[in-house]
């Protein structure tokens, strides 16, 4: 048996390049939001993947774009802190791209600053045409002497394995950090707060999904009148005004409904047990700029 390696990779790169889809293919579980708006992901979010000679811890940071909120801000210093404390850096850009980019070569100069091993995963490759993607695989080879470059499509599922086998190469023997049972970092609480965002962030006006952050008030597991085990969740969804917390609710609280109905049911999946789950909408002006709320963002180690 080959010396077991262990090591924290941090996936970075701008907004909606499918940093999350990423995460949750490799993880092979939902881990992380996946919603086809930008600004999802607000914390660093772990996902722990297990295989027989090692143990990679992935964090899932949110996306470099340029703030406009001291929440923006926070995500963005994330981001940047993951760099220099990772043991692999997965640096994702979308196949679309001409060219690098000013977001993507902040990052890059962030990258070479650090040093650290890098791969360079070029993701949504069905969308490319496939002289598109050898040309931007030259013009990042030309930029940084990248570990491997990965051309891939996380959707779809392609080359995930590929992914894992060149980050072991690149991993020092370790020991494991956590136990082979644990899949995340994410307390339950944590995972229904971001499962019910999710869904509000799916189901939403484009104007309403990043105003708004949801605060689990109650989680508590009882039994039915039959004896079963259920989970008695209580949860609110804050927004920034009143006009949002209208949209949110919906004409006789219908978009509520939804909202709650599709959250109940990833939660019953989540934690394969039944789910009562109640939600309210209450307006909280101004909190993306509020110091005690943003700092709920914050990475803790």
């Amino acid at each position: 048996m080959e010396n077991f390696k262990s090591g924290f990779v941090a996936i970075v790169g701008r907004t909606n390049v499918g940093k999350s889809s990423i995460l949750n293919s490799i993880a092979g579980q939902k881990i992380a939001v996946v919603v086809n708006k930008p600004q999802t992901t607000r914390t660093s979010i772990k996902a722990i993947v297990n295989r027989p000679n090692s143990q990679i811890i992935f964090i899932d940071t949110p996306g470099i774009h340029k703030p406009k909120s001291k929440l923006g801000t926070t995500m963005n210093d994330t981001a940047w802190e993951s760099i220099p404390d990772a043991d692999v850096i997965l640096f994702v850009v979308e196949a679309t791209s001409n060219e690098i980019g000013k977001g993507n070569q902040m990052i890059l100069n962030k990258i070479k600053e650090s040093g650290r091993k890098t791969i360079l995963i070029i993701n949504k490759v069905d969308l490319a045409t496939k002289e598109q993607v050898l040309n931007l695989i030259e013009t990042y080879k030309n930029e940084y002497n990248f570990k491997a470059i990965i051309p891939t499509s996380a959707i779809k599922n392609k080359e995930i394995e590929v992914v894992l086998e060149e980050i072991e190469k690149n991993l020092k023997e370790g020991p494991a950090y956590y136990s082979k049972e644990e899949y995340t970092d994410q307390t339950l609480r944590d995972i229904a707060s971001e499962i019910i965002r999710e869904k509000a962030l799916k189901l939403l006006q484009d104007e309403v999904p990043h105003g708004i952050f949801v605060e689990i008030e109650k989680m508590k597991k009882s039994k039915t009148r039959e004896n079963k085990p259920i989970f008695n969740i209580e949860a609110t969804i804050y927004c920034l005004r009143n006009s949002h917390k209208g949209i949110i609710i919906g004409k006789n609280g219908q978009m509520l409904k939804r909202i709650g109905t599709y959250a109940r049911e990833d939660l019953e999946k989540e934690l394969e047990e039944q789910v009562n789950l109640k939600l309210w909408v209450k307006v909280k002006e101004d909190w993306i700029n509020n110091d005690q709320i943003v700092k709920k963002f914050k990475t803790t180690d």
